[in-house]
């Protein structure tokens, strides 16, 4: 059984495609939590170690997560239960549009919105390459549109909630395009960047409902193999067991 170990939580990954990586741990711990959401929701939750980090991180009373994939969904059903905080979580099993729409059609009420969403998605763009054929047509498959994920943000965010994404650097320009389209804009952009030298690979963003100049920065994991930056530690140090 593929397990990993967290400070606080395990995650068993086995059943699950998409496993544990850089990307999700980065998010949840970047994530703000400035303005102590109330709930919570997390977009293709996979093994749910986004859902986790933010239960361990906040007080927030509501956490759901959605996954479209059943054997994912099963996955982090277990992983929410065998938690500590398995009475704060909760896991649907659905396509983010059907889960939109479900909300829609109940007339949700803006006390009802959730305060903070985030999203680590799924994505495939024309010059993305993992080297794993299959993996890349898995991931183009279960792809969740920029398009569609930021219409159905703009319906279920509170008036003062954030929205936080992980995302190529390549697809920020357009992705910010589109968001501006629903009415949503970046507070908060870091750039992400393995090594000094590197070029920048990923986006973090925070958005919200609120025009303005964002904050911009970037965030460098290693000086060298296993040699991680004081900012990249101070970031993870509450997760990782060797940190």
């Amino acid at each position: 059984m593929e397990s990993f170990l967290f400070k606080q939580f395990n995650v068993e990954q086995d059943k699950c495609a998409m496993k544990i990586g850089t990307d999700g741990v980065l998010l949840g711990a970047w994530a703000s939590l400035q303005h102590n959401p109330f709930s919570i929701l997390d977009i293709g939750t996979g093994t749910g170690v986004i859902a986790l980090m933010l239960a361990q991180r906040s007080n927030a009373e509501l956490i759901d997560a959605l996954e479209i994939d059943e054997d994912a969904y099963e996955q982090a059903v277990d992983n929410f239960e065998n938690s500590d905080w398995g009475d704060r979580l909760f896991c649907y099993h659905a396509a983010f549009d059907e889960f939109v729409e479900e909300m829609q059609e109940e007339g949700m009420e803006e006390e009802e919105k959730y305060e903070l969403i985030i999203s680590n998605p799924p994505f495939y763009s024309a010059d993305y390459s993992s080297g794993d054929a299959k993996r890349d047509q898995a991931r183009f498959a279960e792809a969740l549109p920029f398009d569609e994920l930021l219409e159905g943000v703009s319906l279920l965010l509170s008036k003062r909630g954030i929205f936080s994404v992980i995302i190529p650097y390549a697809e920020e320009e357009k992705f910010r395009y589109l968001a501006a389209d629903h009415g949503l804009f970046p507070q908060r952009i870091t750039h992400v960047k393995g090594t000094p030298d590197s070029p920048v690979k990923r986006s973090l963003l925070e958005m919200s409902f609120l025009e303005g100049k964002p904050e911009v920065d970037e965030l460098v994991i290693e000086t060298a193999r296993h040699q991680y930056t004081p900012e990249y530690i101070d970031l993870v140090k509450d997760f990782y067991l060797k940190m």
